[in-house]
């Protein structure tokens, strides 16, 4: 049985892709603040904040007594909020660095026991953002340019043990996510959730020796602003 890890997997993306691994016959631990509403023989559903070092030990330590090794990891648990540079607090920033790169930190430290050699796969939900600035959104771009420089150091210094890193950046997707901004953005501009899970499957799927290092796919108009 190949297992997965998905963090952030009590909705949107995070669960859109559990269910999808699921599908694909893997035993998926999923790890949230808010539990998942996932039901499945193979779903297990942890208590997770990856901003909380505590937390991410107590997650992997829960691990310890499901599984050794790990197939697949998805780093997806993450924050976005819109706020402008004047209007932005010391405390909001901290906050999308916390949970977005730092909490990544916590997570990856912990996984490196739970690594096959030449095997384990690392999907990283990063989006367009760590690579291309939007206005309003300072805290959630710094957060994400940091998480790329992150995986890329990690992928360096886990050279010879073989794991593999992918990192996503997809355009906007038409998710709840974008109920809570502030800013009305035109969702037929988004990509839709399956054409997400269309790329990941694909991503997914590739062979242990193929290595996609910089997938970025959007909605044919471009970036949304």
């Amino acid at each position: 049985m190949k297992w997965a890890v998905v963090t952030g997997s009590s909705s949107g993306l995070g669960m859109a892709m559990t269910v999808h691994l699921l599908e694909l016959g893997f035993s998926v631990a999923g790890g949230s603040r808010s539990g998942t509403e996932i039901e499945h023989e193979n779903f297990y559903d942890l208590e997770l904040d990856v901003a909380d070092e505590e937390s991410v030990v107590e997650f992997y330590e829960t691990l310890k007594g499901l599984t050794k090794k790990i197939d697949v990891f998805i780093q997806n648990a993450g924050i976005c909020e819109m706020n402008s540079l004047a209007e932005s607090e010391s405390e909001f920033f901290a906050q999308h660095l916390a949970t977005n790169t730092l909490g990544a930190f916590h997570m990856l430290k912990g996984l490196e026991p739970f690594l096959i050699k030449n095997h384990t796969h690392i999907i990283s939900v990063l989006s367009s953002a760590a690579k291309y600035a939007y206005p309003s959104m300072s805290a959630y771009n710094a957060s994400k340019f940091g998480l790329k420089g992150l995986l890329e150091s990690v992928q360096k210094e886990w050279k010879d043990m073989g794991v593999k890193f992918t990192p996503l950046y997809s355009g906007a997707i038409d998710t709840p996510l974008w109920d809570n901004l502030p800013k009305d953005f035109s969702r037929s501009r988004m990509l839709k959730l399956d054409d997400f899970l269309y790329v990941f499957d694909f991503v997914i799927n590739a062979p242990d020796h193929l290595r996609i290092a910089d997938l970025t796919f959007l909605h044919k108009e471009g970036f949304l602003e």
